[in-house]
């Protein structure tokens, strides 16, 4: 069984928190995370909302429901019982014994106010992605070696060596994706039919949950056309026009892919340049593999509806996004683009406000123009900028100024392979002089 890396966190949280949720889409193995640490825990209670006996007991009377309950308990798809969270309240509000309650669900409950609110200041959630790259290759968890984003914060640049592209190698991770069950699917037909099931599964079940809304035949369809449009800014009039749905309806069916995480948001980011910043997110799909399905790319990642840069830089984003959750310096991320056309694909930054920005190339090769956006985000971030990459897919760490480097996307799961001296950085402060002065 692969380790995921936010297990520490589950573990951790159940130390003092009396209710823990781990959500995310279905299929990213929240129900096995959870019944595994369960397990370690000498935890046999477990009932899932998938099963209609438990569901139709918890539905008719919640509290009656929990109160035949021995804790500590895992209790499984929690999103189809919303009045349960308010039975689990009362009940944490008498016993606030840490980790009574091991919660999974397929819903983002923080976009469910009447949930989130139920359980406010006595729940901590935990959302787990499609597997990442470093738990696929077993090689970065969060207590056995730095994450790439803590390095890039704080650090050395890690020094890749190999002097050979390593493109193809790459695109066909992106194609793979995370989810869990597709690793052994290598056959893009079968593939095909575990996405095709699982995309009904989710309209037809999920979507129905949520919301009584009579389009549930143009889901797929939207989500075909947000997966064309992956890494892109979130136009709801163009959308709206090419769909032929009203954006009134569109912008509530965003929601719901949101809510169950197939789709997300990376919203833009802001500072004394107001006026010149383009403010629309981006859009970000929760897994490649989906989106290659989605748009119909073949094995060598042609022929779909997405240029290949595009679905390049969703997978960085994903990527970061699942490192981030287990990383020392837990940043949030954004995008930056001026009107004027300078964009960064990338932008960490952390709770003091430091910037790193994260340009991402699906070419083997970079020069200095790759740097523009970068350079034009320092200018902006002042002393906060620490520094600035361009992920690409070439086998070798390059640097281009003092704090400015080019770096295998590799880097994102693995140590470097280099037994050199990693790339020196200057300090925060000189890096952003040394580049004041270049200018």
């Amino acid at each position: 069984m692969i380790v995921r890396a936010l297990a520490a966190n589950v573990r951790e949280a159940m130390t003092d928190t009396p209710v823990v949720l781990i959500n995310g889409a279905r299929q990213t193995g929240k129900s096995t995370l959870a019944r595994s640490i369960a397990g370690e825990r000498g935890v046999s209670n477990y009932y899932t909302f998938d099963d209609q006996v438990a569901l139709k007991a918890a539905l008719d009377d919640p509290e009656g429901f929990l109160s035949g309950l021995m804790r500590p308990v895992v209790l499984d798809e929690v999103q189809r019982t919303p009045d349960l969270f308010v039975a689990i309240k009362a009940a944490v509000d008498r016993d606030r014994k840490p980790g009574s309650f091991l919660l999974t669900g397929s819903a983002d409950i923080l976009l469910l106010p009447r949930l989130s609110d139920s359980l406010a200041g006595r729940m901590e959630i935990i959302t787990l992605w499609p597997l990442s790259q470093s738990e696929i290759e077993g090689a970065a968890l969060a207590t056995q070696a730095p994450s790439i984003i803590d390095a890039l914060f704080d650090g050395p640049v890690p020094a890749f060596a190999n002097p050979a592209p390593h493109r193809e190698a790459v695109i066909q991770r992106i194609l793979r994706g995370g989810y869990p069950t597709l690793l052994g699917r290598p056959a893009d037909a079968r593939r095909n039919a575990w996405f095709d099931s699982y995309i009904t599964t989710i309209v037809q079940r999920d979507v129905r949950d949520m919301a009584d809304i009579d389009g549930l035949t143009e889901m797929p369809r939207l989500l075909a056309t947000l997966a064309a449009n992956a890494s892109s800014l979130l136009n709801f009039a163009g959308l709206s026009r090419d769909l032929g749905i009203p954006q009134t309806t569109l912008r509530r069916y965003l929601t719901i892919l949101q809510t169950t995480f197939l789709v997300q948001l990376l919203p833009a980011w802001s500072t004394n340049l107001t006026s010149r910043i383009v403010k629309a997110p981006k859009l970000v799909l929760g897994d490649t593999g989906l989106i290659a399905y989605l748009t119909g790319m073949n094995a060598s990642g042609l022929g779909g509806a997405l240029p290949i840069g595009s679905l390049v830089e969703n997978f960085a984003v994903m990527e970061l996004r699942k490192l981030a959750a287990w990383s020392r310096t837990r940043p949030k991320l954004f995008h930056f683009r001026l009107h004027t056309g300078p964009e960064v694909d990338i932008v960490l930054e952390d709770r003091a406000g430091n910037i790193v920005g994260v340009e991402v190339k699906a070419s083997a090769s970079v020069d200095g123009s790759d740097f523009k956006g970068l350079r034009i985000l320092a200018e902006a971030a002042g002393r906060r900028f620490r520094r600035g990459v361009v992920l690409y897919t070439g086998g070798q760490t390059v640097p281009f100024a003092a704090n400015l480097h080019a770096l295998p996307m590799e880097a994102l799961w693995s140590a470097p392979p280099s037994a050199g001296k990693p790339v020196s950085v200057s300090k925060p402060k000189r890096a952003a002089s040394a580049d004041r002065a270049r200018k």
